[in-house]
Protein backbone atom coordinates (compact mmCIF):
# COMPACT_ATOMS: atom_id res chain seq x y z
CA UNK A 1 0.00 0.00 0.00
CA UNK A 2 2.77 2.27 0.93
CA UNK A 3 5.52 3.11 -1.93
CA UNK A 4 8.18 0.29 -1.04
CA UNK A 5 11.30 2.42 -2.00
CA UNK A 6 10.14 4.29 1.33
CA UNK A 7 10.66 1.08 2.50
CA UNK A 8 14.43 0.81 1.18
CA UNK A 9 14.93 4.70 2.50
CA UNK A 10 14.00 3.74 6.00
CA UNK A 11 16.29 0.51 5.76
CA UNK A 12 18.94 2.61 4.56
CA UNK A 13 18.62 4.76 7.28
CA UNK A 14 18.28 2.23 9.71
CA UNK A 15 21.66 0.51 8.96
CA UNK A 16 23.86 2.95 7.62
CA UNK A 17 25.15 1.95 4.18
CA UNK A 18 23.38 0.55 0.72
CA UNK A 19 25.35 -2.62 1.41
CA UNK A 20 23.63 -3.73 4.53
CA UNK A 21 20.16 -2.15 3.72
CA UNK A 22 20.11 -4.55 0.73
CA UNK A 23 21.43 -7.28 2.62
CA UNK A 24 18.53 -6.87 5.07
CA UNK A 25 16.01 -6.63 1.97
CA UNK A 26 16.99 -9.68 -0.19
CA UNK A 27 17.85 -6.90 -2.57
CA UNK A 28 21.41 -6.54 -4.71
CA UNK A 29 23.07 -3.06 -3.73
CA UNK A 30 22.61 -1.89 -7.15
CA UNK A 31 18.96 -2.26 -7.02
CA UNK A 32 18.72 -0.59 -3.53
CA UNK A 33 20.66 2.48 -5.30
CA UNK A 34 18.60 2.64 -7.95
CA UNK A 35 15.48 3.10 -5.61
CA UNK A 36 17.20 5.04 -3.98
CA UNK A 37 17.88 7.40 -7.06
CA UNK A 38 13.81 6.72 -8.37
CA UNK A 39 12.34 8.04 -5.15
CA UNK A 40 14.51 11.25 -4.85
CA UNK A 41 13.59 11.78 -8.83
CA UNK A 42 9.98 11.42 -7.48
CA UNK A 43 10.34 13.79 -4.75
CA UNK A 44 12.62 15.97 -6.72
CA UNK A 45 15.21 16.41 -3.17
CA UNK A 46 18.49 14.89 -2.96
CA UNK A 47 18.22 12.32 -0.65
CA UNK A 48 21.70 11.24 -0.08
CA UNK A 49 24.99 12.51 -0.54
CA UNK A 50 28.45 10.63 -0.63
CA UNK A 51 30.19 10.93 2.93
CA UNK A 52 33.61 9.49 2.32
CA UNK A 53 33.17 5.77 1.24
CA UNK A 54 29.99 5.90 2.26
CA UNK A 55 26.72 7.83 2.48
CA UNK A 56 24.91 10.59 4.57
CA UNK A 57 21.25 11.26 4.41
CA UNK A 58 20.26 14.88 3.77
CA UNK A 59 17.70 16.86 5.70
CA UNK A 60 15.43 16.16 2.85
CA UNK A 61 15.36 12.27 3.58
CA UNK A 62 15.01 12.89 7.28
CA UNK A 63 11.96 14.80 6.52
CA UNK A 64 11.00 11.84 4.01
CA UNK A 65 11.41 9.78 6.74
CA UNK A 66 9.45 11.09 9.34
CA UNK A 67 6.42 11.05 7.34
CA UNK A 68 7.13 7.91 5.88
CA UNK A 69 6.89 6.55 9.34
CA UNK A 70 3.18 7.75 9.75
CA UNK A 71 2.44 6.07 6.49
CA UNK A 72 3.50 2.48 7.53
CA UNK A 73 2.00 2.94 10.99
CA UNK A 74 -1.68 3.96 9.28
CA UNK A 75 -0.95 0.62 6.96
CA UNK A 76 -0.61 -1.44 9.90
CA UNK A 77 -3.61 -0.21 11.54
CA UNK A 78 -5.51 -0.93 8.06
CA UNK A 79 -4.41 -4.40 7.86
CA UNK A 80 -5.36 -4.98 11.36
CA UNK A 81 -8.59 -3.77 10.78
CA UNK A 82 -9.30 -5.32 7.78
CA UNK A 83 -7.72 -8.84 9.04
CA UNK A 84 -10.29 -7.94 11.30
CA UNK A 85 -13.36 -7.93 9.43
CA UNK A 86 -12.14 -10.76 7.25
CA UNK A 87 -14.16 -14.50 7.41
CA UNK A 88 -11.06 -16.35 7.14
CA UNK A 89 -7.43 -15.44 8.18
CA UNK A 90 -4.49 -17.03 5.54
CA UNK A 91 -1.00 -15.70 4.64
CA UNK A 92 1.78 -15.90 6.89
CA UNK A 93 2.63 -14.98 10.29
CA UNK A 94 6.18 -14.76 11.54
CA UNK A 95 7.46 -15.16 15.30
CA UNK A 96 11.26 -14.25 16.02
CA UNK A 97 13.09 -13.99 19.39
CA UNK A 98 16.22 -14.96 21.36
CA UNK A 99 17.03 -18.51 22.46
CA UNK A 100 15.01 -18.89 25.91
CA UNK A 101 12.25 -17.35 23.93
CA UNK A 102 12.60 -19.48 21.03
CA UNK A 103 12.49 -22.49 23.46
CA UNK A 104 10.12 -21.23 25.94
CA UNK A 105 7.63 -18.96 24.73
CA UNK A 106 7.12 -18.96 20.84
CA UNK A 107 6.50 -22.50 20.65
CA UNK A 108 3.24 -22.52 22.06
CA UNK A 109 2.26 -19.17 20.46
CA UNK A 110 3.06 -21.05 17.20
CA UNK A 111 0.57 -23.67 18.01
CA UNK A 112 -1.93 -21.21 19.11
CA UNK A 113 -1.73 -19.61 15.46
CA UNK A 114 -1.69 -23.07 14.09
CA UNK A 115 -5.00 -24.10 16.07
CA UNK A 116 -7.09 -20.66 15.38
CA UNK A 117 -5.92 -20.08 12.36
CA UNK A 118 -5.83 -23.58 9.91
CA UNK A 119 -4.71 -21.50 6.90
CA UNK A 120 -2.08 -19.48 8.09
CA UNK A 121 1.34 -20.29 7.77
CA UNK A 122 3.26 -19.87 11.01
CA UNK A 123 7.53 -19.57 10.99
CA UNK A 124 9.64 -19.38 13.70
CA UNK A 125 13.49 -17.51 13.75
CA UNK A 126 15.47 -17.75 16.57
CA UNK A 127 17.28 -14.56 16.58
CA UNK A 128 19.37 -12.10 18.72
CA UNK A 129 17.58 -8.92 19.59
CA UNK A 130 19.43 -6.67 17.22
CA UNK A 131 18.75 -9.11 14.37
CA UNK A 132 15.10 -9.59 15.87
CA UNK A 133 14.18 -5.57 14.78
CA UNK A 134 15.73 -5.75 11.67
CA UNK A 135 13.39 -8.29 10.85
CA UNK A 136 10.28 -6.38 11.52
CA UNK A 137 11.29 -3.43 10.12
CA UNK A 138 12.38 -5.59 6.69
CA UNK A 139 8.63 -7.11 6.92
CA UNK A 140 10.59 -10.56 7.71
CA UNK A 141 8.99 -10.79 11.22
CA UNK A 142 5.61 -9.92 12.51
CA UNK A 143 6.11 -10.25 16.35
CA UNK A 144 9.22 -10.69 18.10
CA UNK A 145 10.50 -10.72 22.18
CA UNK A 146 13.73 -9.19 22.79
CA UNK A 147 15.57 -8.02 25.97
CA UNK A 148 16.13 -4.85 26.97
CA UNK A 149 19.60 -3.41 27.04
CA UNK A 150 20.87 -0.04 25.96
CA UNK A 151 21.24 -1.23 21.96
CA UNK A 152 17.70 -2.06 21.94
CA UNK A 153 15.74 1.27 20.32
CA UNK A 154 14.15 3.55 22.66
CA UNK A 155 10.45 3.40 23.49
CA UNK A 156 10.19 6.10 21.75
CA UNK A 157 11.54 5.07 18.66
CA UNK A 158 8.13 5.22 16.13
CA UNK A 159 8.60 2.63 14.37
CA UNK A 160 8.26 -0.08 16.91
CA UNK A 161 5.42 -0.99 19.42
CA UNK A 162 7.45 -2.33 22.50
CA UNK A 163 5.72 -3.47 26.00
CA UNK A 164 7.05 -5.21 28.83
CA UNK A 165 6.06 -8.87 29.25
CA UNK A 166 7.67 -10.22 32.23
CA UNK A 167 10.98 -9.40 34.35
CA UNK A 168 13.37 -12.89 34.37
CA UNK A 169 15.39 -12.70 37.46
CA UNK A 170 19.27 -13.93 36.85
CA UNK A 171 20.30 -16.85 39.16
CA UNK A 172 24.20 -16.91 39.96
CA UNK A 173 25.60 -20.45 39.03
CA UNK A 174 28.46 -22.20 41.09
CA UNK A 175 29.97 -25.53 41.63
CA UNK A 176 28.77 -28.24 43.87
CA UNK A 177 31.14 -27.93 46.96
CA UNK A 178 31.69 -23.98 46.16
CA UNK A 179 31.49 -21.41 49.48
CA UNK A 180 28.42 -20.08 48.12
CA UNK A 181 26.60 -23.73 47.39
CA UNK A 182 24.71 -23.82 49.96
CA UNK A 183 23.34 -20.33 50.49
CA UNK A 184 19.80 -19.70 50.19
CA UNK A 185 20.47 -16.56 48.51
CA UNK A 186 23.59 -14.17 47.29
CA UNK A 187 24.73 -10.65 45.81
CA UNK A 188 26.62 -10.33 42.72
CA UNK A 189 29.35 -8.51 45.19
CA UNK A 190 29.68 -12.18 47.05
CA UNK A 191 31.25 -13.46 43.74
CA UNK A 192 33.42 -10.52 42.80
CA UNK A 193 36.59 -11.77 42.79
CA UNK A 194 35.56 -15.43 41.04
CA UNK A 195 36.60 -16.31 37.26
CA UNK A 196 33.32 -15.12 35.29
CA UNK A 197 32.07 -17.35 32.11
CA UNK A 198 30.22 -14.91 29.85
CA UNK A 199 29.02 -14.20 26.56
CA UNK A 200 31.09 -13.29 23.88
CA UNK A 201 31.69 -9.36 23.00
CA UNK A 202 28.81 -8.02 21.27
CA UNK A 203 26.28 -10.38 22.25
CA UNK A 204 23.21 -9.65 24.59
CA UNK A 205 24.47 -11.93 27.30
CA UNK A 206 27.86 -11.00 27.72
CA UNK A 207 26.22 -6.97 28.01
CA UNK A 208 23.82 -8.02 30.34
CA UNK A 209 26.34 -9.81 32.77
CA UNK A 210 28.93 -6.85 32.51
CA UNK A 211 26.02 -4.10 32.88
CA UNK A 212 24.78 -6.18 36.29
CA UNK A 213 28.13 -6.59 37.68
CA UNK A 214 29.18 -2.74 37.26
CA UNK A 215 25.76 -2.22 38.77
CA UNK A 216 26.83 -4.35 41.85
CA UNK A 217 30.04 -2.37 41.98
CA UNK A 218 32.89 -4.91 40.46
CA UNK A 219 34.01 -5.48 36.81
CA UNK A 220 34.40 -9.42 36.73
CA UNK A 221 37.19 -11.22 35.82
CA UNK A 222 36.15 -13.36 32.42
CA UNK A 223 37.83 -16.53 32.47
CA UNK A 224 35.92 -18.26 29.47
CA UNK A 225 33.30 -17.12 26.85
CA UNK A 226 29.90 -19.53 26.48
CA UNK A 227 27.15 -18.37 24.42
CA UNK A 228 25.10 -21.54 25.41
CA UNK A 229 23.69 -21.78 29.24
CA UNK A 230 24.51 -25.42 29.07
CA UNK A 231 28.87 -24.96 28.05
CA UNK A 232 28.68 -22.55 30.50
CA UNK A 233 27.15 -24.70 33.22
CA UNK A 234 29.58 -27.54 32.07
CA UNK A 235 32.61 -25.53 32.68
CA UNK A 236 31.14 -24.40 35.96
CA UNK A 237 30.90 -27.93 36.72
CA UNK A 238 34.57 -28.71 36.14
CA UNK A 239 35.86 -25.95 37.92
CA UNK A 240 36.70 -23.11 35.50
CA UNK A 241 34.29 -20.35 36.80
CA UNK A 242 30.51 -18.86 37.39
CA UNK A 243 28.23 -17.78 35.55
CA UNK A 244 24.56 -16.29 35.84
CA UNK A 245 21.63 -17.60 34.27
CA UNK A 246 17.87 -16.59 33.58
CA UNK A 247 15.86 -18.33 35.65
CA UNK A 248 13.50 -18.90 32.75
CA UNK A 249 16.48 -21.17 30.95
CA UNK A 250 16.63 -25.17 32.43
CA UNK A 251 19.99 -26.42 33.02
CA UNK A 252 20.75 -30.09 32.81
CA UNK A 253 19.59 -31.54 36.03
CA UNK A 254 23.00 -34.17 36.19
CA UNK A 255 25.26 -31.00 36.61
CA UNK A 256 26.91 -31.24 39.91
CA UNK A 257 26.23 -27.37 39.87
CA UNK A 258 24.25 -25.18 42.29
CA UNK A 259 22.12 -22.45 41.10
CA UNK A 260 21.76 -20.02 43.73
CA UNK A 261 18.86 -16.74 43.57
CA UNK A 262 20.40 -13.61 43.74
CA UNK A 263 18.67 -10.35 46.01
CA UNK A 264 20.29 -7.03 45.77
CA UNK A 265 18.65 -3.49 45.32
CA UNK A 266 18.23 -3.93 42.52
CA UNK A 267 17.92 -7.64 42.23
CA UNK A 268 19.69 -8.00 38.82
CA UNK A 269 16.81 -8.76 35.89
CA UNK A 270 16.60 -9.50 32.20
CA UNK A 271 13.96 -7.27 31.24
CA UNK A 272 11.93 -9.30 28.64
CA UNK A 273 10.07 -7.29 26.01
CA UNK A 274 7.48 -7.85 23.04
CA UNK A 275 8.10 -5.77 20.25
CA UNK A 276 5.76 -5.29 16.73
CA UNK A 277 5.91 -3.13 14.15
CA UNK A 278 3.71 0.41 15.04
CA UNK A 279 0.18 0.11 13.72
CA UNK A 280 -0.20 -3.55 14.21
CA UNK A 281 -0.66 -4.70 17.81
CA UNK A 282 -4.73 -4.90 16.67
CA UNK A 283 -4.00 -7.52 14.51
CA UNK A 284 -6.27 -10.31 15.71
CA UNK A 285 -3.31 -13.03 14.79
CA UNK A 286 -0.64 -10.88 16.90
CA UNK A 287 -3.60 -10.77 19.51
CA UNK A 288 -3.67 -14.42 19.59
CA UNK A 289 -0.12 -14.94 19.61
CA UNK A 290 0.65 -12.40 22.48
CA UNK A 291 -2.10 -14.06 24.64
CA UNK A 292 -0.43 -16.90 23.95
CA UNK A 293 2.90 -15.86 24.67
CA UNK A 294 1.61 -14.09 28.28
CA UNK A 295 0.21 -17.56 29.13
CA UNK A 296 3.20 -19.14 28.35
CA UNK A 297 5.12 -16.66 30.66
CA UNK A 298 2.64 -16.94 33.11
CA UNK A 299 3.33 -20.50 33.85
CA UNK A 300 7.15 -20.62 33.69
CA UNK A 301 7.41 -17.60 35.65
CA UNK A 302 4.31 -17.32 37.84
CA UNK A 303 5.77 -14.76 39.93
Amino acid sequence: MVDPKLRVLQMVAHHGTVTAAAAALHYTPSAVSHQLRQLAAELGVELVTQSGRGIRLTAAATTVLRHAELLYAQEERARAELAAAAEETGGSFTLCGFSTAASHLLPPAAAALRDHYPQLGVRVIEAEPARCFDLLLAGDADLALVIATAQTPPSSDTRFDQRPLLDDPLDLVVPSGHPLAARATATLADAAEEPWIVGRPGSTYHHLVLTACTAAGFTPNIAHYADEWETGAALVAHGFGIILVPRLARLHASRPVERIPLRGEPAPVRRILTASRLGSREHPVLTTALSAITGAATALHPG
